[in-house]
């Protein structure tokens, strides 16, 4: 190798970086060794910044573009060689080239619950998760602030410390929100963009700044799911005790033989409502005035409605029999299959009653049979 060959091996002449991967941040261009030429070119890429670092000071940042590395697109590196205009001798430098790209679909979320105090349920445990993106704003400063003298430096180094900021933000922004929890599943942008607010200066103390932060998912703690779903199921049910009476009536219908009596005395029901609706005036809309000249006499009071023909339930043994008629349940108690002691059951009641505590029953108890009649009668 000639003297020409070795002194052209010592200058470098052309700096640029090809980033081939997907998760490199800073990386320092790699002169061990050599000179960098005055006059030589220098490229900076879309997406990059390069960053000049003298004997240890932080020097030059040049943005996309190409430049011949002279002293009058070098200021301050002139300054701190005190070079004049006439300097053209090789130089050394460590040159650092910054990605400035939008690194994306990064992941965040909490790690332990989030104490927070809703307006409706009082404090509860929170947890969230999302994504963001983030880039380096201020080439300088993050140099400064995070990478160091670190030769490659990767999106992993730094995505830990930014979740962390998330999360303390992200918790004192969902404490202070006030929005409650049954809400924020329809507010996660409006969240995503106030945790972004608060975030914002400290992550432009470290020279980054994120774009875009989203909050995917909110959630509660497991067992209070539960009782969330099962307040839902209340509410879509209504009224308690009218769903009650459903449940018996759909049990008695599986049973198959009270389906008829059931139906029967709902009839019965539906019957007396109505009359009860429909009152004095409202059986024959206009009967009045048939007779013509006779005065109208009084409206006929509408006789009662019939009684509503219950029907009656047994548990013997662990067992459940009927339905049984009320005439069922008196021929019962005069045979002698049915006590005051016996449990019973018809819908409406609040659970099983002994036969004797029933009023409707008890009466089946007390008729004592006629006086038999006299000899030779």
């Amino acid at each position: 190798m000639g003297i020409l060959d070795f002194l052209k091996g010592e200058f470098i002449d052309v700096i640029h970086w090809t980033d081939d991967t997907s998760d490199t941040l800073v990386w320092r261009f790699e002169r061990e060794g050599h000179a960098i030429k005055y006059g030589a070119k220098l490229t900076v890429r879309e997406g990059q910044a390069a960053v000049f670092v003298h004997e240890g000071q932080l020097a030059d940042v040049f943005t996309p573009g190409l430049y011949m590395l002279e002293t009058n697109n070098m200021p301050i590196l002139t300054t701190l060689n005190h070079w004049d205009h006439a300097f053209q001798s090789p130089f050394k430098s460590e040159i650092y080239f910054v990605n400035t790209t939008r690194f994306g679909n990064l992941k965040w979320g909490t790690r332990n619950p989030i104490i927070a105090r809703d307006p409706e349920f009082g404090p509860v445990r929170l947890r969230a998760f999302g994504t963001y993106t983030v880039k380096v704003a201020d080439p300088a400063r993050f140099l400064v602030e995070i990478v160091g003298t670190d030769g490659e430096f990767t999106m992993d180094e730094i995505s830990f410390q930014i979740r962390n900021i998330i999360v303390q933000e992200f918790s004192r922004s969902i404490a202070g929100s006030g929005i409650p929890v049954l809400d924020m599943a329809a507010n996660t942008r409006e969240l995503g963009k106030l945790v972004g607010r608060e975030i914002a200066a400290t992550l432009a103390e470290y020279g980054l700044e994120l774009p875009e932060l989203y909050v995917e998912n909110i959630s509660l703690p497991e067992a209070v799911e539960k009782v969330l779903d099962k307040r839902t199921s209340m509410g879509i049910v209504g009224d308690l005790s009218s769903y009650m009476q459903f449940q018996a009536a759909e049990a008695l219908g599986r049973e198959g033989a009270g389906a008829a009596a059931l139906q029967t005395g709902l009839g019965a029901g539906i019957g007396m409502q109505m009359g009860a609706q429909a009152g004095p005036w409202g059986a024959r809309p206009g009967a009045q005035g048939v007779q013509g000249a006779q005065p109208a006499a009084a409206p006929a009071m509408a006789p009662p409605p019939p009684p509503v023909e219950h029907v009656w339930h047994i548990a013997e043994n662990g067992a459940t029999k009927g339905p049984f008629s009320k005439a069922t349940m008196g021929r019962m108690a005069a045979d002698g299959a049915l006590s005051r002691d016996t449990h019973v059951w018809t819908p409406g009641q609040d659970g099983w009653k002994r036969a004797g505590e029933v009023a409707e029953l008890a009466q089946l108890f007390t008729v004592l049979p006629p006086p038999p009649p006299p000899p030779g009668a």
